[in-house]
This record gives structure tokens, sequence and C-alpha cells, in this order.
């Protein structure tokens, strides 16, 4: 198996634990879904020019790609900390890089495209995103481990 299909296979499974969590979450809670991104793949259909259709149409895409671009963030992520070495740092220090990696390569967009400023995020706000994300770290780095 090449390093790259371990990092395919890991972020996945990242993605789905994060996703897990985040559904328990707003199941526990009764909390909505984020709209954030279903709002990026939209901002981002608009820079880039793209017409993705009359207004159902369109809501209908944004719902599929918003998904999409957390499964390519999670896949990158992944990638990225493996292409940089990162397996073979200890299980704890991997799974906040990876963690870490997985907030910034989804809040970072989210904010230059000024869909959200984590500057007023409330302390609940802040762990509704963290613990996903741990989540995420967490199953990434025992899925690459687990590859090697």
């Amino acid at each position: 198996m090449t390093p790259t299909s371990r990092a395919l296979i890991a972020g996945a499974a990242g993605a789905s634990a994060l996703n897990a969590v985040t559904y328990l979450d707003m199941a526990l809670r009764a909390r909505p879904a984020s709209s954030a991104a279903e709002d990026s793949a939209g901002r981002l259909a608009d820079l880039a020019h793209v017409d993705l259709g009359d207004q159902r149409t369109a809501a209908n895409r944004r719902s599929g790609l918003g998904p999409l671009l957390g499964y390519a963030t999670s896949v990158a992520a992944a990638a990225g900390y493996a292409a940089a070495g990162g397996r073979r740092l200890p299980l704890g220090v991997s799974v906040l890089a990876l963690t870490g990696l997985a907030m910034i390569g989804s809040n970072g967009p989210l904010t230059v495209l000024r869909l959200t400023d984590p500057r007023t995020w409330s302390a609940t706000d802040w762990i509704t995103d963290v613990v996903p994300h741990l989540a995420y770290g967490a199953v990434t780095a025992v899925t690459l481990r687990a590859l090697r």
C-alpha cells in the first residue's frame, strides 16, 4: 500500500469519526446542522464564477458540495501530515497535530471567506468545533499507525 493510499484511507476514516461525533452532538443537544460547508461551497462557486443553477438547484448543489469539501479537507490534512513525516511522532502528538491541521484546513478558508470569525466564538462554539476535530485527529492518527 502506498503512503498516499494510506493517507486517503486514514483521512476518510477521520472524516467519518468527525461526522459521527458532530451528528451525535446534534442529536443530544437538538442543535441544527451548521450551514458553514454549504455557505463556503456557494462562496467558492461565486468567486470562481461558476453558476450552480437556479435557486433550488444551487441549494441542492451546495448541499452536496459542502460535505465534499469537508472530505477533501480531511484527506488533505492526512496526506500533508503523512508527507511531512508526522507519522513517526508519538501518538498523542500525532492526534494533536492532525486535529490542528483539520481545524486550520476547515476554519481557515471559512475565515478568509468571511463566513466565520473564530475571535467571536463562545466557549460552547469552540467546544462544538474542537471535539469533532479531536475525534478526526485521533481516528486518523490511529489509522495511519495501523496501516504502516
